[in-house]
């Protein structure tokens, strides 16, 4: 058995309100018994720390088969101009380098309290670390891997479809929890889309690139802009033109003709998120979810999802860093601080909600993972330098458990 206390707790369980003088007792396999409060004269025999006791965080999007990239994309250049540099510095790195970088990643996520992640992969370059840490003997962290396709010709969906199928039975074959994903609206054919959605949603969940852009959505509204006019200077078909939002267009190709969309569809970025799609979201998918990579987006865009729309109408928000292609650093924490800078007002427990909560919702691990509620095994991470539950530069996270 093991005892730890602190200033406060965000317990998450019931109310996004802190616990002063938290005392969390676990067993000897991190299952948490109980979670109360120590006496006024001290903890007692716990192990006590300064700072703030939260359940492990879900990265709700991350590329870490990406991690070879830190620092070296021009930021600002709009999407256009990130996928030029993909298309050119994806492989400028070799398979050692490739797999150093995403060793030191890997062991960071373990360290600073990520407990499970929504990663995107497109190769198996990450399969032997996911089922490393999956087992870890001290910080074990739950992947849940993504094989994103790509594909703009109609003639080539079904190869695709199944090239990518192949990688993620090569997942599962390895012990990992896997399943094909589209990427986004202007990545893909029509049939690439909705083929590769609905062999996802077989799974119970998929992840999506949606309105990550003004770009995106010129592209599919007025089928011009920057990233209309970068597909055609290449050769590569673009999507139809139908005069609705990007996120519209994604729902309109995998819509059910009765009922909702079934599945957890995780809609990534949300940029340019507007009440109109928003509305079409709640009408047609049964549980969407909505990840936001601030950091991310201020490195591409220099522009932020619209939080407090998001906020008015009840969505679930989650959290997550993107890759090292579009941050500087993978770190959930700077994630938080860029948030209650630019949204001061938000708390800091409705911030932890989305970050613990709605990520472990989200990869339908809610009943282990999220809160320090007795009988689950979220991870105990300590966040410091926190003072007034405002996260600044001096703030960082470390796992206890």
């Amino acid at each position: 058995m093991k005892k730890f206390a602190a200033d406060y707790a965000f317990p998450l369980d019931g109310s996004l309100k802190p616990l002063e003088r938290p005392l969390v007792v676990t067993d000897g396999s991190g299952k948490i018994l109980s979670v109360s409060q120590y006496p006024q004269d001290g903890p007692g025999d716990a192990d006590y720390r300064k700072g703030i006791l939260i359940p492990g965080m879900v990265n709700a999007h991350c590329h870490i088969e990406l991690s070879h990239l830190k620092d070296v994309f021009r930021e600002a250049t709009g999407m256009s101009g990130f996928i030029n540099q993909i298309n050119a510095l994806r492989e400028s790195v070799d398979e050692e380098g490739r797999r150093l970088a995403m060793e030191e990643e890997f062991r960071s996520f373990s360290r600073q309290g990520i407990v499970a992640v929504s990663d995107i992969s497109n190769c198996t370059e990450s399969f032997p670390f996911k089922k490393e840490y999956l087992s870890h003997p001290h910080f074990p962290v739950y992947y849940r891997t993504f094989v994103e396709l790509f594909g703009t010709e109609k003639e080539d969906a079904e190869s695709i479809l199944e090239g990518g199928q192949r990688i993620a039975d090569q997942a599962t074959a390895a012990g990992l929890d896997a399943s094909v994903t589209p990427h986004s609206c202007y990545t893909m054919s029509p049939k690439l889309l909705e083929i590769t959605a609905r062999r996802g949603l077989e799974s119970g969940a998929i992840s999506y690139h949606s309105q990550e852009s003004q770009e995106e959505e010129d592209m599919i509204m007025k089928g011009s802009g920057a990233l209309a006019d970068n597909y055609r200077e290449r050769g590569l078909s673009t999507p139809p033109v139908t005069g609705t939002t990007a996120l519209e267009y994604f729902i309109d190709r995998i819509a059910e003709k009765e009922g909702k969309v079934r599945g957890r569809i995780n809609l990534v970025h949300n940029v340019v998120l507007s009440q109109r799609s928003i509305d079409r979201a709640k009408e047609a998918l049964e549980s969407p979810f909505f990840t936001i990579c601030p950091l991310s987006n201020i490195f591409i865009h220099r522009q932020l999802p619209p939080i407090y729309l998001m906020r008015e109408n009840n969505l679930k928000i989650c959290l997550g860093t993107d890759s090292l292609s579009s941050n500087h650093i993978l770190d959930m924490v700077r994630e938080m601080e860029c948030i209650q800078k630019n949204f001061p007002d938000l708390e800091l427990g409705e911030i932890l909600y989305w970050a613990c909560t709605n990520g472990a919702e989200l990869l339908g691990r809610e009943d282990t993972l999220g809160s320090l509620s007795a009988g689950k095994t979220p991870g105990i991470v300590l966040l410091e330098n926190a003072d007034g539950f405002r996260i600044n530069e001096n703030s960082k996270s470390t796992r206890l458990i």
